[in-house]
């Protein structure tokens, strides 16, 4: 795993920020995007997936390690039937035609959140991907499909209990383990377009540190030159993880 600089340390001194090795993205703003050109909502989020690729490719050339994308939320359900079933053709299309050439490229796939809930088909694209890629060493995409941040607690708390995990030996590197993202360094930047100022639900342990970029950018205009912007930004800022600015420090 890449080594990261003290993030997982909140006394850690101030560092400025290089290129993150994990960067998350909560993919908002193209049923708005659609509704702007007189299209569906549907065609709006078929226009975000397309742009996967083009910032997966973006992410891995600039040296990003892990990037993980919010596509569906555990919230998103009350959404209607049309749309949710429409994210869930298209996500399957997105697999099939997409899984190949990514693993072709190193990519590793991952995914996130409930998966027993989603259409057995769907399931099973998901499963042979992560089996077809598993071996990987490139950069590793994560996709947030079914996912919220509560909800993943919740089930890594009923995991713990179920294993009977002495309360004195529960720690953070323990719930950490528990968690969907076992394995994956927390975000050191986390990403949203459309506007929005909120987490929706996102990552909410692991972002405790991450720092954050707000574009109105929506999603399917999100290319590489903004994608590159936001990496800019966040290497102008200085991460103190609960610390002092050196000004500061005397």
């Amino acid at each position: 795993m890449p080594e990261r600089k003290g993030s997982d340390n909140p006394a850690a001194p101030s560092t400025t920020a290089d290129t993150p090795v994990h960067v998350a993205i909560i993919m908002d703003g193209n049923g708005r995007w659609a509704e702007d050109r007189g299209l569906s909502r549907l065609e709006g989020h078929r226009a975000g997936t397309q742009n996967i690729r083009t910032i997966a490719q973006s992410a891995a050339k600039s040296g990003v390690k892990y990037l993980t994308l919010f596509a569906f939320s555990t919230e998103n359900w009350s959404r209607s039937d049309n749309e949710v079933t429409g994210l869930m053709d298209i996500l399957g299309e997105v697999i099939e035609g997409e899984a190949e050439e990514m693993s072709d490229a190193g990519v590793r796939l991952n995914h996130l959140g409930r998966i027993d809930r989603l259409p057995p088909p769907l399931q099973e694209a998901i499963t042979a991907a992560m089996a077809l890629t598993q071996d990987n060493t490139g950069l590793v995409l994560s996709v947030a499909f079914d996912y919220g941040g509560r909800d993943e607690i919740l089930h890594a708390v009923k995991r713990i209990i179920a294993d009977g995990v002495p309360p004195e030996q529960l720690d953070e590197a323990t719930l950490n383990r528990y968690l969907y993202t076992d394995g994956i360094p927390d975000p050191d930047l986390i990403v949203r377009t459309g506007g929005e100022m909120r987490l929706s639900n996102f990552l909410l342990w692991q972002a405790a540190y991450s720092e954050h970029f707000v574009t109105d950018v929506r999603w399917p205009d999100f290319d590489e030159g903004e994608f590159l912007k936001a990496l800019d930004v966040y290497r102008n800022r200085q991460r103190r993880f609960g610390g002092l600015r050196p000004s500061e420090a005397g």
